[in-house]
């Protein structure tokens, strides 16, 4: 919903194509969700595209902003190595802190 909340008005979807099983509940537009919908849609594998090109930059600029961490690397999965620059550096402020792993840290440490 978000993402299609964020269109310019002039784009008004028809439908909206999901990557997936389900349509979200809160996405008030008519949608049809396609399971591998990258391998059958070409609409959303160039999205998945963007999306990923997208991220990759993202990532480098924080890789350049916060060192150790290893952005570039991980590129924002719950991977060892990022696991890892989260104890050793403590959570950047692009952290989320609803990331299993570091909501699970903190909570543990709150409660120490």
């Amino acid at each position: 919903q978000k993402a299609v909340d964020a269109l310019p008005e002039r784009f008004s979807p028809d439908v909206v194509l999901v990557d997936g099983p389900k349509v979200p509940q809160t996405l008030t537009q008519p949608a049809q969700p396609l399971v591998k919908g990258d391998a059958k849609c070409f609409s959303i594998a160039a999205a998945s595209i963007v999306a990923k090109v997208t991220r990759d930059r993202l990532m480098a600029e924080l890789d350049a902003t916060y060192p150790g961490y290893g952005f570039r690397k991980h590129a924002g999965y719950g991977t060892r190595e990022h696991v890892a620059a989260l104890h050793r550096l403590g959570p950047s402020p692009e952290h989320r802190r609803s990331f299993n792993p570091l909501r699970s840290w903190l909570a543990s440490a709150a409660a120490a």
